[in-house]
């Protein structure tokens, strides 16, 4: 309700534009229609439109498959974006190859919005480049692009270690699958975890995947005699509300501290401590959103100790204060679905 009592009018929703470009992996075209179609808000209405375009007029897009998809908008399109989200392509020609815009595609990129969020999957990312977008910011693409990436642009701070990296208002995901995370992580930063919980429950996917590529970029096999380090990071689970000490999860799986730090590298992709930290600060996101515990309880529950332990980790991981997070995520879900996150959120970037 308003202050005069009258009822708020539905906010209209974030507009998701995606840019289909010739050659384009359909699996990666269909990810932010998937992830972005499903969030509601307290009374069922769509909190995204998602809509794709074309750098061309209404017609036909070439895929990378044996059929081509019909997209009825033209690029004039992207100018009513509030997020322009472009999937990889393997017909990229001179963008791929010399790091520069077809006319077409810089014709298209001219209707962008400023303050529109920017958004890529894969090698997507080149098209990002390309039109100046990271110049000075770190970005990440697949694993086998990062270094060609790198040397086309060494304006860019190139990282292939992370799944996707969020600087405010420009995000880059590394390959294919990466784009549900980095949807995911969309919807968790304008909605909160529960809204992206929900949506990765209803598309079968965990809600964040612990990690970078770094875990799936071909390495010798592993004698498969080898004990792994998941029961350590269940037992973990169990008891973050308590200390947990680097040796004591080495002991769950009966290794020694530099065996168990060194498999734990390889099977998750960060350090144990990372690892911990990033549970923490999921356990203390779901429960400033969902229970009415205060701040120094919650820090005692997620396992940070002190109020102002959780307070640095959430400013680090998150770029806000527990109070601020509480106050947008805890408002949106008692039914007020406006004002979407806005600012860095360096979370995909672990």
């Amino acid at each position: 309700m308003s202050l005069l009592g009258q009822d708020t009018p539905p906010q209209a929703p974030h507009r998701v534009v995606v840019l289909a470009l010739d050659g384009l992996l359909p699996f990666e075209l269909g990810i932010p229609h998937r992830i972005f179609g499903r969030p509601k808000d307290a009374a069922g209405r769509p909190l995204y439109e998602v809509v794709t375009c074309s750098v061309r007029p209404p017609g036909p897009v070439e895929t990378d498959a044996d059929f081509a998809i019909m997209v009825e908008h033209g690029p004039e399109t992207l100018a009513t974006a509030d997020t322009v989200i472009v999937p990889a392509s393997y017909e990229l020609g001179p963008v791929f190859e010399e790091g520069v815009l077809t006319e077409d595609l810089a014709a298209a990129l001219a209707h962008v919005r400023p303050g529109t969020r920017l958004a890529s999957i894969c090698t997507g990312v080149y098209v990002l480049a390309a039109a100046g977008f990271l110049d000075g910011r770190p970005a990440t693409t697949h694993w086998a692009d990062a270094d060609r990436l790198q040397r086309l642009f060494p304006q860019i701070e190139v990282d292939q270690e992370v799944l996707f990296i969020d600087d405010g208002d420009v995000l880059t995901s590394a390959g294919v699958a990466a784009g549900i995370d980095l949807c995911l992580h969309m919807v968790r930063r304008d909605h909160g975890t529960a809204v992206a919980n929900d949506v990765a429950r209803r598309t079968v996917v965990p809600p964040h995947r612990d990690g970078g590529q770094a875990q799936y970029i071909e390495r010798p096999v592993p004698d498969p005699q080898q004990a792994t380090t998941t029961a350590a990071r269940v037992w973990a689970l169990g008891r973050l509300h308590e200390p947990i000490q680097l040796r004591d999860m080495a002991e769950q799986e009966a290794m020694s501290v530099r065996t168990f730090t060194r498999r734990f590298r390889e099977e998750v992709g960060i350090s144990p401590g990372q690892w911990l930290a990033q549970q923490r600060v999921e356990r203390a996101r779901h429960l400033l959103e969902s229970s009415d515990l205060s701040v120094d309880q919650i820090a005692r529950d997620a396992g940070f100790g002190t109020a102002q332990s959780m307070r640095q980790h959430l400013q680090a991981a998150l770029g806000v204060t527990p109070t601020a997070y509480r106050r947008t995520f805890r408002t949106f879900r008692t039914g007020d679905a406006g004002g979407l996150g806005t600012g860095a959120t360096p979370v995909g970037r672990t």
